[in-house]
């Protein structure tokens, strides 16, 4: 009985100092577990999603948004850094950091960034996931081709046609006087969209090949083009003959241009000309391109550099002069 005297008595002494520590010393039996830090979950970028928001005709508004997945337990003071950089030079384009706060459900957040770049070229967008300053886990896009984005005003669902057998610009012969020629040019529209636009104008340029001198030009209202339909508009242009001309034509909209194309006509027939491509150098004759009161719009030129060298033929001048040389000539014989 002694032996279980001492292990009753002792027992006793071990509960008597355990509650004495508990009075004396607050907590010395609390859960250890509950002093020790809660390591925060992980977050990663699960994914990024990239549209085109505000465009205009110099930039485009980027609309990042940014899939923040976290798991375990709550993870505070998160922030998120996306940069656009140009993927070029490698320069920054643009930076911007969103405070996305804490994080305490297992679950994705989307977080939505605006960047607002130059349109043109391409940019590699970049997003950084930090906690509590620290970097945990970054991603990036590619982007390319930001110009082929359209400002609203420059929007329009009718263009030229473009099909072998329907090209964008033909012309035909509509008549020939003397060394002048008038062409009958038409102009094929489609209408791929739902609406009718009323404010559109097919502008007409005829250069000629050699040396892009304007040989005469027109501006075409176009009438209301149904949705999915083709219409052609014409116009009759006279220019001097013989001669080689790229057609250029252009469609507007209330002063913004909309498409563009070009054609050929080959008018001299020791030679024919391509879009974009000539075979050989021909003699231009400019006095053929001054400007004058014949039929068909004065001929003008696009740039203010005269023509060197002139061409064949003096003008009234020099020959009156050349004239008036040879009575002197004559005279002078006489008199000996």
């Amino acid at each position: 009985m002694r032996r279980e005297t001492t292990l009753a008595v002792g027992a006793a002494g071990v509960a008597l100092l355990a509650v004495v520590a508990a009075v004396v010393v607050p907590g010395a039996l609390a859960d250890p577990s509950e002093d020790r830090p809660v390591r925060p979950g992980p977050v990663d970028i699960a994914g990024m999603d990239i549209s085109a928001g505000d465009v205009t005709g110099d930039t485009v508004t980027l609309q990042v948004e940014t899939q923040l997945a976290h798991r375990g337990p709550p993870t505070r003071n998160v922030t998120l850094r996306v940069q656009a950089i140009d993927a070029e030079s490698g320069l920054v384009e643009t930076t911007r950091t969103v405070d996305v706060g804490n994080l305490t459900e297992e679950r994705e957040t989307a977080v939505p960034t605006n960047l607002t770049v130059e349109r043109e070229g391409g940019y590699q967008v970049r997003a950084v996931v930090y906690r509590d300053g620290q970097r945990v886990d970054s991603g990036m896009r590619e982007l390319q081709g930001l110009e082929a984005l359209q400002p609203p005003y420059a929007q329009s669902d009718v263009q030229f046609a473009e099909a072998s057998a329907l090209p964008p610009v033909s012309f035909s012969i509509a008549e020939t006087q003397a060394n002048r020629t008038t062409l009958d040019l038409q102009m094929a529209l489609t209408n791929t969209g739902d609406e009718q636009p009323e404010d559109l104008r097919v502008t007409v340029t005829l250069r000629q090949a050699d040396s892009n001198i304007v040989a005469n030009r027109a501006s075409v209202p176009v009438g209301s083009i149904r949705p999915g339909r083709t219409e052609t508009v014409s116009t009759q242009l006279t220019v001097p003959g013989n001669y080689n001309y790229y057609i250029d034509i252009v469609l507007w909209k209330d002063g913004v241009v909309i498409d563009s194309a070009r054609g050929a006509a080959n008018l001299d027939p020791t030679e024919t000309i391509r879009v974009n491509e000539t075979r050989r150098d021909v003699e231009l004759r400019v006095s053929d391109f001054d400007r004058d009161g014949g039929d068909g719009g004065a001929p003008v030129r696009d740039t203010e550099q005269a023509t060197a060298g002139g061409g064949p033929g003096f003008g009234v001048g020099v020959a009156v002069a050349a004239l008036l040389a040879v009575a002197l000539l004559a005279r002078r014989y006489t008199n000996e």
